[in-house]
């Protein structure tokens, strides 16, 4: 264990002034942790959170999108993806559950729609897709639901 500080700056190295802040902390050293930098890196956790569900999600709209719009291309890897990122979607808002008021967002939805749209054409060359989605929540994650 360390016996003293070493004041490792936060932009030079945030893996070793993460670890130095932690040492801090622990030892009680209140008046030599980076504040305004822990704040920060505590509000980045909450974003990183936010991003991998919008990104899941996102992943997930627009393989329905794909399963509604080229009903020819159907197939397991789809299928597969498609249960892949509802589950994981399940286990990333109980694990965070405050989460979970996100996909009621009007805001939050529009913005994971349009990437999905992106997605989508990118991957089909399709460019008409609806400008809103037209399906619930409760609808895209739910195992037994498929768009017609």
């Amino acid at each position: 264990m360390r016996e003293h500080y070493n004041q490792i700056g936060y932009e030079t190295d945030v893996a070793a002034w993460a670890s130095e802040q932690a040492w801090l902390i622990r030892n009680k050293k209140f008046e030599l942790i980076d504040i305004e930098h822990i704040a920060e890196e505590i509000e980045d956790v909450g974003k990183s959170e936010q991003r991998e569900l919008a990104n899941r999600m996102a992943v997930l709209i627009a393989h329905l999108l794909k399963w509604q719009f080229e009903p020819e291309r159907r197939g397991a890897s789809w299928t597969r993806t498609i249960k892949e990122q509802r589950k994981a979607l399940g286990f990333h808002i109980k694990d965070v559950p405050s989460l979970k008021n996100k996909l009621f967002n009007p805001e939050w939805q529009g913005a994971v729609w349009a990437d999905a749209v992106t997605i989508a054409i990118k991957e089909t060359g399709i460019e008409s897709f609806p400008e809103t989605c037209p399906w619930t929540i409760e609808n895209i994650l739910s195992q037994d639901w498929l768009p017609n």
